[in-house]
């Protein structure tokens, strides 16, 4: 017996059913990438502030007089850093050691006098490198401060020194709407693997498998309708985070109708990529605890090699071929161009294509390697 589209539609109205019945498990699915969203994206988004600089001034000339009132500017203005004076560098080297400040800028005595002389004196910064992050917000404000230190008075007014104007297409992107394509995307990971993993395997292991086993339901049936009911929840969960995530981001005119019809063709693209991968991973297995097992690997291994985080072009060779592989990347990469930028459809034509392509492979595979067998 061949194809029936209303076989078909029939797995999906059972599965849809059943989940109408119990629709915390997908509720939770979405709260759990909001969650993400709004923890990650405020987290990473600021900059670094109030770091703890103990000061410790062997000259007190009128230069380092000078110098300390421009740290004492950045403390009241950027906030990067706040300065706290010491007599004893022993004690400034105690308490960075033991963690109550984030370095210790030491001012040589003889440093007016190699200034007056033009002999360059130097300034030691001795920092806690165990943060690499405050670290390094730490030296570049020390070091924006010494250039504006050591700018000499304005020269003559025509120069032939080239400049460089940095202009930005796209408004500024806090870092909350740049996580947004992720953080979508991730629903819909998460919606998948309910629908396209744990159900299934639940379904095989109470026994509610074998009744498919007795109907004349032919595989690319049931994986039809597996797959298109697990699209339409990850669907769902998709649409959700669409709207309350732009709004928790703070994304410009987020109810714009056209694009989220865009956004729509995208999300069940997304869907349908992600639910027949999964059902690809599950369709062989039979113990339940499996799919919990691997989840966390699986969200790992998808989620951050694809540009979701951080940009891909910082990665590793090894990395950069599972961002190539990886479905993640391609759905990113198109969300944070319908979001970000605001484009049509054929500026993310490529990465509907490698979604399409992906999902029809997944799905003969798991047709292929399904058994209508207990």
């Amino acid at each position: 017996m061949g194809f029936s589209f209303f076989r078909v539609l029939a797995l999906i109205e059972r599965d849809l059913r059943r989940f109408r019945r119990s629709p915390t498990l997908i509720i939770v699915s979405m709260v759990l990438p909001l969650v993400q969203l709004v923890v990650l994206g405020y987290a990473f988004e600021g900059k670094i502030k109030n770091l703890q600089v103990g000061v410790v001034n062997q000259d007190h000339s009128a230069p380092t007089v000078q110098l300390l009132g421009m740290f004492k500017a950045v403390a009241a203005n950027a906030q990067t850093f706040e300065t706290i004076s010491y007599s004893d560098q022993g004690q400034a080297m105690r308490d960075l050691r033991d963690g109550r400040i984030n370095g210790v800028l030491n001012i040589p005595p003889e440093f007016s006098r190699k200034m007056l002389t033009g002999a360059s004196p130097q300034i030691a910064l001795i920092e806690d490198n165990t943060d690499q992050i405050s670290a390094s917000a730490l030296a570049e404000s020390l070091t924006e401060i010494l250039s504006a230190y050591n700018m000499k008075p304005a020269g003559p007014r025509l120069t032939n020194a080239v400049t460089l104007a940095v202009v930005e297409v796209y408004p500024y992107v806090p870092y909350i709407q740049y996580l947004l394509p992720g953080t979508i995307v991730l629903a819909i990971f998460v919606s998948a693997m309910i629908g396209g993993g744990i159900i299934y395997i639940d379904d095989k292991a109470r026994g509610l498998h074998e009744g498919y086993l007795v109907t004349p339901i032919t595989k690319l049936d049931l994986i039809l309708g597996f797959n298109l009911s697990g699209a339409l929840k990850a669907v769902l969960a998709g649409l959700v985070l669409i709207t309350v995530g732009s709004l928790i981001a703070g994304i410009p005119d987020p109810f714009n109708l056209l694009r989220f019809a865009r956004m729509l063709v995208l999300v069940a693209l997304t869907a349908l990529a992600l639910i027949s991968m999964m059902f690809l991973i599950m369709v062989r297995v039979s113990d339940p605890l499996v799919p919990r097992a691997i989840f966390g690997m699986l969200n790992t291994v998808l989620f951050f090699p694809s540009g979701a985080v951080y940009p891909t072009n910082a990665f590793p060779p090894w990395m950069k071929v599972i961002t190539v592989l990886d479905p993640f990347t391609y759905a990113v990469h198109g969300f944070k161009s319908l979001i970000l930028k605001n484009t049509g459809l054929m500026a993310i034509s490529g990465d509907l294509l490698f979604l399409s392509i992906f999902t029809v492979l997944a799905m003969t595979a798991a047709t292929l390697l399904f058994r209508r067998t207990l």
